[in-house]
């Protein structure tokens, strides 16, 4: 029997990860179990436990997989040498937006993932902790790219009370617009944009 290439190993571990994301995100964690997981993956159940312990890991790799993702489009934001840079406001629009409200499943995982971050233990948690980590240091960057082309100086402390602030108005917009969205879709609607304004004016 030919062994199994560390590469291949690789790909059918993130194959697992690219099937479960978006189950987890939209149903959540323990809406699926891992041998409807597996079959979605196009695989057998048993060969699951070859790249993953439990099913707690496969959510760690999934929180982490999301993340980056998520994480590197809000680095635009940040990142002096992409000529398309949109500013953070624009940045914030877009998250604030009915297609990404619409698609759970795909969105960022700060909003898509909270309830099950906050159900589980401590390693999906930490996952969890460190996107949002992430979300903080960027906007923290964008905020002081920002002043500085404005020939401003901004307080380290103050811009980090604003990233927070700021991804906590956010992701709750997302997660209430979306409690909402198929019996008061007009609500659903204003809870975007009347936060997408208050925020993007402040971005």
């Amino acid at each position: 029997m030919p062994r199994i290439s560390e590469h291949d190993m690789a790909q059918t571990r993130q194959r697992i990860v690219d099937a479960a994301s978006p189950r987890f995100r939209s149903d959540g964690i323990d809406a699926i179990g891992i041998a409807a997981l597996m079959k979605g993956a196009g695989m057998t159940h048993g060969g699951f436990y070859n790249h993953f312990a439990s099913k707690d890991a496969l959510a760690v790799a999934v929180f982490e997989d999301a993340f980056a993702t998520s994480l590197a489009t809000v680095a635009r934001s940040s990142d002096e040498a992409d000529p398309d840079r949109p500013s953070l406001a624009e940045t914030v629009a877009t998250y604030l937006s009915p297609g990404h409200r619409d698609r759970p499943d795909g969105g960022c995982p700060s909003a898509a993932l909270v309830s099950d971050a906050g159900r589980h233990g401590p390693e999906i948690q930490a996952a969890y902790a460190e996107g949002v980590r992430g979300y903080i240091e960027r906007f923290d960057a964008a905020q002081q790219l920002e002043a500085t082309e404005r020939g401003e100086t901004l307080d380290p402390e103050e811009a980090r009370r604003r990233s927070i602030a700021l991804l906590t108005e956010i992701v709750g917009a997302i997660v209430l617009s979306r409690a909402v969205r198929l019996v008061e879709p007009d609500l659903s609607d204003e809870i975007l944009a009347v936060n997408r304004q208050r925020v993007t004016n402040r971005a």
